[in-house]
């Protein structure tokens, strides 16, 4: 059996009856499973992990997506990290007996679909880019939803699929097809941003960091603290540990600890084996030493 992997974003994390609500039209797709839900009041974005046959996911999908522009309304929303759309991101990731170029494909036919029937433009990131000025999420969803309508009528700024008008209620969506990443922030005893913010520059690879990193700093108002927030694109070129211990080793220069640190969604359980290897001391640690590992079909 084919599984696929899809990971979306959406722009709600403080309501649980909206979040609840839209989770109910997955209710119809026995053979997909939700793994996991991320929601953050202070990024009012909630991260959605589901898992299934290939061929049912991108519909459970779309109905998630179409009851999530339903049900929630750009012009009122405000949070802390960026966003363009009620369903901001949505990637799909090919996880067992697929290649790359079907799930770009699955991406394709998701996005031209979702795009119609919700009427919202849509972008291709990652794999599925149809431009190499949109592989990256960040170029894609700079402007975020405040800066659309402009966006919409500017050279270069078309979308590859659905219309071309803003709708002001759902913005737009970003679809796309990747590689299985760590999303992972750290939060710092600090409410000063500059200071995320340097500590991002530091560690991601676009200002000289680590290679396959992505960061950010982020305010959190509601614990009074500033976090790094981070995509670990590719866990095996940059282990997670070396990524923490280096925003340890920074964030010291000025002053200020490491607060914690949170996993959003779900990770390879590969990723972890680096970590147990680092923190407990065991060079030779596998996953084959979890028991729960050879209960896995």
């Amino acid at each position: 059996m084919k599984i696929l992997e899809c990971v979306p974003n959406i722009s709600e994390g403080r309501d649980k009856k909206v979040i609840s609500d839209i989770l109910l039209s997955l209710d119809k797709f026995e053979s997909v499973k939700c793994l996991d839900v991320s929601s953050d009041e202070d990024h009012n974005r909630s991260v959605i992990t589901l898992i299934g046959p290939s061929d049912e996911v991108p519909k459970a999908m779309l109905a998630l997506a179409l009851s999530a522009t339903a049900q929630i309304d750009m012009r009122a929303h405000k949070g802390s990290h960026p966003r363009i759309g009620a369903v901001d991101v949505v990637p799909f990731v090919p996880i067992r007996n697929m290649e790359m170029d079907e799930t770009v494909e699955i991406a394709h036919r998701f996005g031209r679909e979702l795009g119609e029937k919700a009427g919202i433009p849509i972008y291709f990131y990652e794999e599925a880019a149809l431009r190499e000025d949109r592989k990256n999420l960040a170029d894609v969803r700079r402007g975020q939803y405040e800066g659309l309508a402009e966006k919409l009528k500017a050279p270069g700024g078309e979308p590859d699929a659905g219309v071309s008008f803003f709708n002001p209620r759902s913005g737009a969506t970003i679809v796309g097809a990747r590689f299985p990443l760590i999303a992972f922030n750290v939060n710092l005893k600090t409410e000063d941003k500059a200071i995320a913010d340097a500590i991002a520059r530091a560690v991601r690879s676009k200002t000289g960091g680590f290679k396959a990193v992505k960061a950010m700093g982020v305010e959190l108002k509601g614990k009074k603290m500033v976090q790094v927030s981070m995509n670990l694109v590719n866990f095996r070129e940059t282990p997670v540990h070396r990524v923490v211990e280096t925003i340890r080793f920074e964030a010291a220069r000025y002053g200020v600890a490491v607060a914690e640190c949170e996993l959003i969604g779900l990770a390879p359980l590969a990723a972890l084996e680096e970590v147990v290897r680092f923190y407990l001391q065991i060079p030779r640690f596998s996953a084959d030493q979890v028991i729960e590992t050879h209960l896995l079909p």
